[in-house]
């Protein structure tokens, strides 16, 4: 059995909403960017270094620009 083809982790320029690190990332993983998007929202009521982590994924992630 083959595993299906996955896209690469790239930031979706087209359903972003900041910087599309969120929107990139349930794209690559199949999950609903709204869920992935409030996810991390609510996780950032928590101590962590929640948004350092968003500024780095939206430096090392490359843009999109497929144009999916």
């Amino acid at each position: 059995m083959t595993s299906p083809a996955r896209l690469p982790l790239r930031r979706d320029t087209r359903h972003k909403v900041v910087a599309g690190v969120c929107a990139g990332i349930a794209r690559r993983y199949g999950i609903s960017r709204t869920g992935l998007r409030l996810a991390f929202v609510l996780s950032c009521v928590l101590p962590g270094p929640q948004f350092i982590a968003y500024l780095l994924l939206w430096i090392v992630i490359p843009k999109d620009t497929r144009g999916w």
